[in-house]
């Protein structure tokens, strides 16, 4: 029985993830779908819509055959780090094919980009003095790239897409890439007929405009007591007023704090607060990502300890998924767990404060509830 990857965060799941996962069943019909899937905040440093376990029973209910969790360590990190455990999971797995999204649709095109990535010393060369110009990491690869092939490649599938070939390659995993056409802007706040990205309907979620005709039916089941970035500023702005060394954090760069500091007094939103500092170094999303670091406690010492994939953690499958999962579990090397007293694990624990953290939002039943879920969920079963 064979096995294809998608790599997601369904933030929220939407008819643009609903068009893909069914163009990834027709081109592979007698497929099992495994899914690796960010938890409760993403990779931006955005909160969830609708926390994880949700998020699985959606996908579990229009198709996906098994559910695995990304770890935080790697979920809330740069496109390359994220890129690293996401593949490496679907490596253990033993996917033949990832199938994703991407603007250019050119698996050849980002191939050859990878190549020069991993081969070329000029291009280590010209990102790092785009970066000493102050310019931040994506501009400074595209633009490196840009200057070796005259090729163009600037949208954040392509470069997610080419982060995802990259470890397949360094790595030599028998993965194939497969890309389908995305079709709308994934940065934009504009909800467009058919399909729109999920930042436009979180966008419309937040301002309490209707999103029924951007999402199928069963995903507005889930939508009653959305959870947004902002619900977190009160939490940031305590953390940051009251640490004394900001910089321990993952992503907090040395010389930042004192602006951080400073500019947290002034503002009255997050959105404000990332205006305020937001340069050509620190984009949105850095900021974001940073910020999310300080209120979930994320140190630099834990990034760089755990830089390993040490679980596959199964949030839900199938019974077709269950029983794959039972016929190569001898050929996999690390634990699978279902439970989350199966192992002694500090990248384990993370998972723990960062749910926490998430559920801090909350009113109290809720809080309760998914806090516990952390320990006493088994994977969901559909």
């Amino acid at each position: 029985m064979k096995s294809v990857g998608i790599i997601c965060e369904y933030n929220p799941f939407h008819n643009g993830h609903l068009y893909h996962l069914n163009e990834t069943k027709k081109l592979f019909p007698d497929s099992i779908i495994v899914l690796v899937m960010s938890g409760n905040f993403s990779q931006r440093g955005d909160a969830s819509i609708i926390n994880k376990w949700d998020k699985t029973s959606i996908a579990l209910h229009y198709g996906v055959d098994i559910v695995i969790e990304l770890p935080y360590v790697f979920a809330s990190e740069s496109a390359d780090k994220f890129a690293y455990g996401a593949i490496k999971l679907l490596n253990e797995l033993g996917v033949s094919h990832i199938v994703f999204g991407s603007e250019s649709n050119n698996t050849d095109k980002l191939s050859e980009l990878a190549d020069i990535q991993l081969n070329n010393k000029k291009y280590d060369k010209l990102v790092k003095e785009y970066l000493d110009e102050g310019i931040n990491y994506p501009t400074a690869l595209s633009k490196a790239l840009y200057d070796i092939t005259n090729k163009k490649i600037d949208k954040p599938n392509d470069i997610l897409a080419l982060s995802y070939i990259r470890e397949i390659k360094k790595n030599k995993y028998n993965i194939k890439p497969v890309s389908i056409k995305r079709n709308n802007d994934y940065n934009s706040l504009e909800l467009n007929s058919g399909m729109s990205s999920a930042s436009s309907i979180r966008y419309a979620l937040y301002n309490n405009e209707s999103v029924d005709d951007y999402i199928p039916d069963i995903v507005k089941d889930y939508l009653d007591k959305p959870v947004f970035n902002n619900d977190y500023f009160s939490l940031l702005k305590y953390k940051i007023l009251t640490e004394k060394d900001l910089s321990i954090y993952q992503t907090v760069d040395e010389g930042i704090e004192n602006r951080l500091k400073k500019y947290i007094v002034k503002s009255k939103s997050l959105d404000e607060f990332i205006l305020k500092i937001k340069t050509k170094r620190y984009t949105y999303n850095k900021l974001n990502r940073m910020f999310n670091h300080i209120i979930c406690n994320f140190t630099k010492d834990e990034a760089t300890r755990l830089n390993e994939i040490e679980y596959i953690r199964i949030l839900g499958f199938s019974y077709k998924g269950q029983d794959y999962l039972n016929k190569i579990k001898k050929d996999i090397d690390l634990p699978i767990i279902t439970n989350f007293s199966s192992i002694n694990s500090e990248m384990l624990d993370i998972e723990m404060r960062v749910t926490a953290c998430y559920s801090s939002v909350l009113n109290e039943k809720d809080k309760t509830k998914l806090i516990e879920s952390e320990y006493k969920n088994p994977p969901i079963i559909r």
